[in-house]
């Protein structure tokens, strides 16, 4: 992973100079709230329905345990002992005292963490693949040019009040784990005639105006990486609205443009800028690169793990739902669920950050990564460690099995945290899973992803779930839409809206009559709820949910 150098070190010492001055001139009334929002926002700090918020970035979801420790510091210290990992791959703490926020921000820059560019129209945390680097199906790790982007976006003086904010995801596979067709640029790392490159998808985003985005190029040369996405970038700042906010996203930009025009504009912009970076960026990115070798990988005998999977049954479950092939044989990838049932999607304790820190240290090359799914990874564990690495997470409540399963919930933090929401998320998301849990159905129905948003900006990826909830205001009532069908990898889809919505008692009846629909229409086992709905369409699961309806053509 990569390691600041003097620079790197001296430029965050400086920026928390300031916020700490600012913070101060807020404190003592100087500045007005008004005043203070820019100002906070552009250090990750956002003001919640209950009190400040603080969002730290993970580049591109990658941690070593000293940092996951001090991550653990923080919610210890300064908030109520937990931290809530995002979908954008970042950490929120939910209760910061305002006069301790630079204090934290000194913390995070002892182990080169920070807070820059997690809210405010500007270039986001750049995400990737968690699986990076490790993963079988890898062409590459794309880690080395998620954190060129990274460096190149921060504080870049052009591209700090862009019309909205702008979100990259990167991926080295051709099983798209990032999402990237619901950003704002998503770069899926290709190979044409032995030539590394990429495809470069422009417009995709989900909240108010969900759209796939479009390719803008079929392949990109590596080396013309940087001054692509300066063009991209630039031509969005000149072309996207500012009169309406819910207009301004590059998914509108491209949309009420056309591909084709954006791509010309681009084009000759690129032309422009491609001189001028003189591979100064390829001579940053071979810098980069070495910093994210391969670990030195220890060979170890993997008899002791096949006869506890052959064995123990509760190792089995998890170890069928949990881990994903390595590019090793003798190695696997370990995903750590924070989805126990009837927990809060993506919360972790103190401790159980610390924990997942030192088995991190002993048993993954002291690597972890944080999923857009809200779940930490161990990207590299020995087959041979598994049985020990099962039974130190089984007694923290951290080896639930269910990665990919039911219970596995992408929920935003709704109307419990957020001033923004119209509805909760969380509860709901507690009693789907502990209902299937109890039903002991989970398992027997197989991989479905079910996502939870509590407003219409769909922070909870509502609209590229199997299941999408969506959790609205309805005259003073709390009222979810269902949508079906939606996915987000490589053959993403927005979802479609089943009918009208469910109050929220009458919510968890109509998922199971949803689900039991399913495995009465399935073919067989091997037939996920994607794929049944795909091969039936809506109309059979439209029957499921309202029921009424149906009784009444009958009639």
């Amino acid at each position: 992973m990569y390691n600041y150098n003097e620079f790197d070190t001296a430029f965050l010492a400086e920026r928390n100079a300031q916020f700490r001055a600012q913070v101060e001139r807020r404190i003592d009334g100087s500045l007005t709230e008004e005043e203070f929002r820019p100002l906070r926002l552009m250090n990750g700090l956002y003001l919640q329905l209950h009190a400040y918020m603080l969002r730290v970035a993970i580049p591109y979801g990658t941690l070593n345990s000293a940092q996951m420790r001090q991550l653990a510091l923080l919610a210890d210290k300064w908030d109520k002992g937990y931290g809530h990992f995002t979908t954008r791959q970042n950490i929120q703490y939910n209760w910061p005292q305002l006069r301790d926020v630079p204090d934290m921000l000194d913390a995070l820059a002892e182990v080169g963490l920070h807070a820059i560019q997690t809210s405010g129209n500007t270039i986001r945390n750049v995400t990737a693949d968690h699986f990076a680097g490790a993963a079988a199906d890898e062409l590459a790790d794309p880690r080395p040019v998620a954190e060129l982007i990274r460096q190149w976006s921060t504080d870049h003086p052009e591209f700090q009040f862009l019309p909205r904010k702008f979100k990259i995801a990167v991926t080295g596979s051709p099983n798209d784990r990032a999402v990237t067709r619901a950003h704002d640029i998503g770069l899926r790392m290709v190979s044409r005639d032995g030539v590394a490159g990429f495809e470069v998808i422009v417009g995709g985003g989900l909240g108010r105006t969900p759209m796939i985005g479009q390719v803008i190029r079929d392949f990109l040369p590596r080396g013309d990486l940087l001054p692509y996405l300066e063009a991209i970038v630039s031509v969005y700042n000149l072309l996207g609205r500012r009169d309406n906010k819910y207009k301004a996203r590059i998914k509108i930009t491209v949309h009420e443009n056309g591909i084709d025009t954006i791509r010309d504009l681009v084009e000759e912009r690129f032309a422009t800028l491609r001189a001028a970076f003189n591979g100064a960026d390829q001579a940053l990115l071979a810098q980069i690169e070495p910093q994210f070798a391969a670990p030195d990988f220890s060979a170890k005998d993997a008899a002791a793990f096949d006869r506890a999977y052959a064995a123990d049954p509760v190792l089995r479950a998890w170890a069928d739902t949990n881990l994903t092939t390595h590019r090793r044989d003798d190695h696997a990838i370990v995903s750590i669920s924070l989805k126990a049932h009837g927990a809060t999607p993506g919360d972790a304790t103190a401790d159980q950050m610390r924990l997942m820190a030192d088995l991190a240290a002993q048993y993954a090359y002291d690597e972890l990564r944080i999923s857009h799914e809200q779940n930490v990874i161990l990207p590299h564990v020995a087959r041979a460690d598994l049985p020990a690495l099962h039974a130190a997470l089984k007694g923290a409540g951290l080896a639930t099995a269910n990665i990919g399963l039911i219970s596995d919930i992408i929920a935003c933090p709704g109307m419990d945290y957020c001033a923004l929401a119209t509805a909760r998320s969380i509860p709901i998301a507690q009693e789907i899973a502990t209902h299937f849990d109890a039903l002991k159905l989970e398992h027997d129905i197989g991989p479905l992803k079910i996502k939870i948003s509590g407003c219409i900006n769909a922070c909870g990826h509502h609209h590229v779930g199997h299941i999408g909830i969506l959790g609205l205001d309805r005259a003073g009532v709390e009222n979810y839409q269902i949508t079906l069908g939606g996915d987000g990898t490589e053959d993403a889809v927005i979802g479609e809206r089943a009918g009208p919505g469910f109050a929220a008692e009458d919510l968890l009846g109509a998922i199971e009559r949803l689900v039991r629909a399913y495995l009465d229409l399935r073919e067989d086992r091997s037939e996920t709820f994607l794929d049944a709905y795909r091969r039936l369409g809506l109309a059979p699961f439209k029957a499921a949910l309202y029921p009424e309806s149906r009784d009444r053509h009958a009639a």
